[in-house]
């Protein structure tokens, strides 16, 4: 569904480029975590995949379409949350009449389903609500539009603990087969249970682009005392718990659950492709 070849994209007046000759395909029935150090270009990469940025070079393309057109029946299958946003101060029903002729699978069940996970009502003064409230409007509308792409930037920042916990619920009840959901984050222990597929980026390539089963297959993460440390591993970090521990999966050995945080350490340290 998504395509992105070749691209090259900078800011103007920024000597160095975010991209250079950058491509990635991605396909549908995804939640992709999109994982990277600050200034790796993520949320760059979302807005160019919006078509809200133009590539200088290459091309970024949905279904063969390139996004920077923002042609109608493009733009009804993209929808981007973004880290930081403003909703205007009406009430929600009227906001969802002005927007949602612009989906036309968007869903008034899904979205009152959503703001009931979110524990919220769904008689709202836009205005009235605080920044995490929003975002979980905001969310919810997302997923309601029902829209074949569906992009968030940093959807956690800003939710509580227990709002974290309904966040994963949300997505995870409202994902369909026809569906890419890219969800860029630092905040990988809220997302990680989720994802299904891990991309993460360097100032200008993709280090890593493997399924989580691929990785499972692959690793194991799990605590080690000192005496259980063999060759096997390839990256560790002591806590108070023992040695976390990424290894290599040795034959007959149990799945564990992917550690993001080990995960990208080690491969932004080069020690596994």
């Amino acid at each position: 569904m998504i395509e992105v070849k070749n691209m090259s994209f900078g800011y103007p007046g920024q000597k160095e480029r975010v991209f250079k000759n950058f491509s990635l395909k991605l396909e549908e029935d995804r939640i992709y975590g999109l994982l990277g150090k600050n200034g790796t270009g993520k949320s760059t990469l979302l807005y160019l995949i919006s078509g809200l940025l133009r590539p200088d070079s290459g091309t970024v393309c949905y279904d063969g379409m390139a996004t920077y057109k923002r042609q109608a029946e493009v733009l009804s299958e993209i929808f981007l949350v973004p880290e930081e946003f403003e909703l205007p101060s009406m009430t929600l029903e009227r906001y969802v009449r002005l927007n949602e002729p612009f989906y036309p699978r968007f869903s008034r069940e899904v979205l009152e389903n959503c703001l009931r996970d979110f524990e919220l009502e769904t008689n709202l003064e836009l205005g009235a609500l605080s920044m995490g409230q929003k975002k979980k409007v905001f969310m919810s509308f997302a997923l309601a539009a029902g829209t074949r792409l569906l992009l968030m930037d940093e959807p956690t920042n800003g939710l509580d603990i227990p709002s974290k916990s309904q966040f994963r619920k949300v997505v995870a009840q409202n994902m369909s087969d026809d569906r890419i959901l890219i969800i860029s984050t630092h905040q990988v222990h809220d997302v990680e249970a989720l994802l299904d597929h891990i991309l993460i980026l360097s100032q200008r390539e993709v280090l890593l682009n493997a399924s989580v089963t691929e990785i499972m297959e692959k690793y194991v993460f799990e605590y080690r005392t000192p005496d259980q440390m063999g060759a096997d591993v390839l990256y560790a970090e002591p806590t108070l718990q023992g040695n976390a521990v990424m290894a290599e999966r040795q034959e007959g050995a149990a799945e564990t659950q992917v550690n993001l945080e080990l995960l990208f350490n080690a491969v932004t340290k080069g020690l596994i492709k």
